[in-house]
């Protein structure tokens, strides 16, 4: 049996819900979701610890958590004495082998669309992959086969450009997103949701892979930015026509996405299994938390003092903490990361703590950041502090975060040198939150029933076994059997079986340079992962 596999980036039931719902004078927004509702399974998916898309994607697919496979943000860093350097996330970091990997060495042809930290791609990849999060020029390189990416020149309207981010047009709306810019942001992921879609069709209709596994990112762009516009408790019979203009313009991209899913699984036949599966959900956040502005307060952190040039200007603007490392002890590296890491000493005389008093510092440090708390209410601002080896057991741990922290919304810190440190957003958003969907629907699988919530690492095991394949030992992922009939789990029982193989060495490919990595996390900042 063939499965079909589509990831939507960000998707929350708190949108859905209100979109596959009709009524007596109103037709449902998306009806092929709302029949699936119906038909199918459907269930909340916990998100990584931090429910971000490194992690929380790279978990779906290797069925490990983040403390096994090591991927915790967009960005990881190396601390070097008295010096701190930044550098991106790619597929080489990750630990863990994917089920791109698992499926291919065991004779299974893959069809892999826009997931990120997928380049470079796994040498023994049997089957087709375009990566996402990569700038277009580097797609040629990092599509498999190598000849494939000449076979989608020939499709009618392919355009790597849409198809891969367009850093230009992003970066332009860093500093201030005007109504006009807003709109032709969610016009943009008309467009570019629909280059995803044709491969994706291509390929079950002229290939039929063995598993197809396609992601749309739109969801997650749009609510970053158009929270305000669909979260059904946002919206009030007093809106203004650009609001209603706005709404009208993500419900069209929502209703196409709905005629892409149809398309999809009506293209894939009546014999595929079909899982839709979101990294994390979605909420509202309302503040601006300024956390190494409460670290320095409490004397944890020192800013570096810049002189006055066109060139400090712009390290004071970066998406990293820009710290004097030497007198620096605790700091939060990135937005993303909402975790805290403590600086310790490695040899006599460097910067950071002594190694013995590390329990006793970290005890201190969780102390001070549950006294921040709200001027008025007294209400913790941080909500949930956990320790590294509570959240990110395993072989990477020590890659993690020393402390991880829970915002009251949910929010993603700031790491800026700017008072007050509690502020209230001009504006409400939408961020992240730990619930996301999971859906399945098919031969073989209940209908119209909700089960209870499973985690992100079962998705890749539930992938596995709907092939045919043994579930890997070492998954920390299981396969939900509630949601498949008797019949058929009695005819195709669960079978774990050996662990997982070392990663598969990626392809040699080209590296990013300086300048498109700067583009690259300057789409981070516009989502807001990223100042």
């Amino acid at each position: 049996m063939r499965t079909l596999f589509i990831g939507l980036d960000g998707a929350t039931f708190k949108i859905l819900d209100d979109l596959t719902n009709g009524t007596s004078d109103k037709q449902p927004v998306m009806p092929f979701l709302s029949r699936i509702y119906t038909e199918g399974v459907r269930c909340k998916l916990l998100s990584t610890p931090n429910p971000l898309t490194p992690p929380a994607w790279v978990s779906l697919t290797t069925g490990k958590s983040p403390g096994n496979h090591g991927i915790f943000d967009f960005i990881r860093a190396e601390e070097n004495g008295d010096d701190v350097f930044f550098t991106l996330y790619d597929s080489r970091d990750n630990k863990a082998e994917t089920i791109w990997s698992i499926a291919s060495r065991q004779g299974k042809r893959v069809a892999v669309l826009n997931f990120p930290f997928t380049a470079p791609p796994p040498s023994n990849l049997k089957g087709f992959i375009i990566p996402g999060f990569i700038p277009w020029r580097h797609l040629r390189r990092n599509t498999k086969p190598s000849d494939f990416y000449d076979r989608l020149k020939t499709l009618s309207g392919f355009n790597p450009k849409e198809l891969a981010w367009d850093f230009e047009r992003e970066k332009k709306s860093i500093d201030v997103l005007s109504d006009e810019d807003r709109e032709n942001w969610v016009r943009y992921h008309l467009t570019r949701e629909k280059q995803w879609f044709r491969i994706a069709e291509y390929l079950l209709s002229e290939e039929a892979p063995d598993l197809m596994a396609v992601m749309f990112d739109g969801i997650d762009k749009l609510q970053h930015q158009a929270w305000q516009f669909l979260y059904p408790d946002l919206q009030t019979e007093d809106v203004g026509q650009y609001h209603l203009r706005m709404r009208r313009l993500c419900m069209d991209y929502f209703r196409q996405l709905d005629g892409f899913l149809e398309k999809l699984v009506t293209t894939a036949g009546p014999c595929v299994q079909v899982f839709m599966a979101s990294d994390h959900g979605f909420t509202t956040t309302y503040e601006i938390v300024r956390i190494n502005a409460y670290l320095h307060r409490k004397g944890y952190l020192k800013w570096k003092k810049l002189p006055d040039t066109e060139e400090a200007a712009r390290r004071e603007d970066s998406m990293f903490a820009n710290l004097d490392w030497k007198n620096t002890t605790a700091y939060c590296r990135t937005p993303s990361s909402n975790g805290i890491t403590i600086r310790i000493a490695k040899n006599s005389g460097e910067a950071g703590i002594n190694p013995k008093d590390y329990e006793a510092f970290r005890n201190r440090l969780i102390h001070d950041l549950e006294e921040l708390r709200d001027p008025e209410t007294e209400e913790r601002i941080i909500t949930q502090i956990y320790k590294r080896e509570e959240i990110f057991p395993g072989v990477a741990m020590k890659d993690a975060p020393d402390l991880l922290m829970v915002l009251r919304d949910f929010g993603f810190v700031s790491i800026k040198d700017k008072e007050p440190v509690i502020e209230q957003r001009l504006e409400v958003a939408g961020t992240h939150h730990p619930e996301g969907v999971f859906f399945g629907y098919g031969p073989g699988i209940k209908q119209g029933e909700i089960i209870d919530m499973r985690n992100i690492t079962d998705v890749g095991a539930t992938l596995l076994y709907c092939l045919g394949l043994e579930v890997p030992a070492d998954f920390e992922g299981r396969v939900p059997e509630s949601i498949f009939t008797e019949e058929h789990l009695a005819q195709k029982p669960v079978i774990i079986g050996a662990a997982t193989a070392a990663q598969a060495n990626a392809d040699e490919s080209e590296n990013m340079s300086e300048d498109e990595k700067d583009k690259i996390i300057a789409q981070l900042r516009m989502l807001g992962y990223m100042e």
